[in-house]
């Protein structure tokens, strides 16, 4: 039976092979922070370490890595790697395949979207072959390697030439490839710590909250300043829609629901829009496009993000009531 502890096993595995060869390239900052995240997915789970190896990884030790990871952030510089093919060779290559490029990317979400439809239902010799838990993460881990396979196939180039690209561009995006699990984590942390019901309170005593524009204003402004707190709206709705949403605008003031959910998502990614905790959309393409700015991305977009974060705030408050 596939299980997702198996992908967190690739990604180690993935992660260690990063950190040796920058090891053996002498960028021991860099090597040391992949290993030692490499360790933490292979061993951070203390139920999988104590069925695969009898020895859990102390949750004490778990958290002093991550706080060794936050240390060693600002020593990882981004030095180019040399490229292993010209870039004339790249074009003409890419003149040369055509849309067939396209094959593996489009392979992971197909595949995983075909996993998390049917998965359940296959089976061989009466034993399920994908775990129910999580089984959208087992797809997109199977995706991946496929995808992988795919891409060697496509290209006639060798497996390992796909590891050494797949290095090359963990080690450019750098740490930022962190923040959307750390993000997650902190919308978790949010939820759990009560901060929706401190909203609530907050709202009842400084809003005028008979004015349901006043609290449509806040629930969309809310959800702007959370996403770019946490760089994430999904971690931003849960709080606002405990705070605000739910017991002021659905309940007291009669919102629609499905209306207020869908365009206040959408005031949460006009926030993503604006903040660099978003590292996937607006840090990583600056780093792999290797802008001189690593807030260049953030800068072009501000604009439209206020254009629409404006022209959805009014459309809300056309809509969201009737």
């Amino acid at each position: 039976m596939l299980r997702v502890e198996y992908a967190y096993w690739l990604i180690a595995a993935f992660l260690l092979y990063a950190g040796l060869r920058n090891l053996l390239e002498r960028r021991g900052w860099r090597a040391l922070f992949w290993l030692l995240l490499g360790a933490l997915f292979a061993g951070g789970d203390e139920v999988l370490a104590q069925q695969a190896a009898g020895n859990a990884l102390p949750a004490e030790l778990a958290g002093g890595g991550v706080i060794l990871l936050a240390l060693l952030a600002p020593q990882l510089r981004r030095t180019p790697h040399a490229e292993n093919v010209s870039s004339e060779h790249r074009v003409h290559s890419a003149i040369r395949l055509g849309h067939r490029l396209f094959v593996p990317a489009l392979l992971i979400p197909a595949v995983t979207l075909l996993v998390a439809l049917f998965g359940s239902h296959l089976s061989i010799a009466g034993y399920a072959v994908f775990a129910k838990p999580q089984m959208t993460l087992i797809g997109l881990a199977l995706a991946c390697v496929i995808a992988l396979f795919a891409a060697s196939r496509v290209t006639r180039s060798s497996m390992p030439e796909g590891l050494i690209e797949g290095r090359r561009l963990l080690d450019a995006i750098g740490w930022a490839v962190l923040l959307p699990l750390l993000l997650a984590a902190l919308g978790e942390v949010f939820t759990q710590s009560g901060v929706g019901a401190a909203i609530a309170g907050l709202a009842s005593t400084v809003l005028p909250t008979g004015s349901a524009l006043a609290c449509l204003l806040a629930f969309a402004l809310g959800m702007v300043v959370f996403t770019v707190i946490m760089g994430n709206a999904f971690a931003a709705f849960p709080v606002m829609m405990a705070g605000i949403g739910l017991p002021l605008l659905i309940q007291q003031h009669g919102a629609n629901p499905a209306i207020l959910g869908s365009m206040g998502m959408l005031c949460g990614y006009c926030g993503t829009l604006m903040t660099p905790m978003a590292a996937d959309f607006n840090l990583v393409p600056a780093a792999l496009l290797e802008l001189r700015s690593p807030y260049g991305v953030i800068r072009a977009q501000l604009g439209s993000a206020l254009a629409i974060l404006a022209a959805n705030i009014l459309l809300m408050y056309v809509f969201v009531f009737r």
